[in-house]
């Protein structure tokens, strides 16, 4: 069933943070896909749905989105409740942002939430090391579990 932003965001973000960890899809340079487990924090600005994750800055994931600014980002549970969104993504230098990013983390609902302080390779949310990318939404996508397993929900999606 196709929705607007303002149903599907809330349904999107809150399934998942409840899985907390997502597995995001990249292409390189030549043209190969990459995936790897990411754990975005999702929330509303201005009335659109952003995502905010983490990386180490000489990440492989960092050139790839420097060279094709877009990624898909999808969780699965065991329940088999699915959510993807596919993002055009930006790396965030601002230190300020990249402050606040490192704050988002640390309050973030449900399996979201992590103490990046814990990383090795960072000293704070200012270190060269630590960088971060802002994902804007373009297509969404939730199907409750249930509807697999008991015929019951609906799909929902959403285009920009």
């Amino acid at each position: 069933m196709r929705t607007t932003l303002d149903e599907i965001a809330p349904v999107f973000a809150g399934m998942a943070h409840s899985i907390g960890i997502g597995v995001a899809a990249t292409v390189d340079v030549d043209g190969r896909p990459h995936t790897r487990p990411v754990q975005p924090v999702w929330e509303r600005v201005d009335g659109d749905l952003v995502g905010w994750m983490t990386s180490e800055a000489t990440a492989p994931k960092i050139a790839d989105v420097r060279h094709m600014p877009e990624l898909s980002v999808t969780y699965w549970n065991p329940e088999q409740d699915t959510c993807t969104a596919d993002c055009v993504v930006e790396v965030v230098t601002d230190d300020a942002e990249r402050v606040a990013t490192w704050d988002r983390f640390l309050h973030a609902p449900g399996a979201a939430q992590i103490d990046l302080s814990t990383h090795p390779a960072w000293d704070g949310p200012t270190d060269p090391a630590f960088a971060v990318l802002r994902l804007r939404p373009t297509w969404l996508r939730v199907m409750p579990g249930r509807l697999m397993t008991a015929g019951e929900g609906d799909v929902l999606t959403w285009r920009r």
